[in-house]
């Protein structure tokens, strides 16, 4: 009797709606397009349905850029 050993795999880095990362950043919807077009703000990625997604790890180190200014 052989045993299959199943490995963990690293924990994957979440891809965040938009909504989730203005309630988390404290901004509205206008803040961050306006931040967008100065070129401001988390690396964003856009789907074929126009939704925008941040990943977890962009936004964290956004945030951490924003705490050492």
């Amino acid at each position: 009797m052989t045993s299959t050993v199943r490995r963990r795999r690293p924990p994957t880095d979440e891809w965040l709606p938009l909504t989730e990362v203005l309630e988390e950043i404290g901004i509205t919807r206008a803040t961050w397009y306006r931040w967008r077009n100065r070129g401001y703000g988390p690396e964003v990625k856009r789907l074929p349905n126009g939704h925008l997604r941040i990943r977890r790890s962009s936004l964290d180190a956004f945030l951490n850029e924003l705490e050492t200014v």
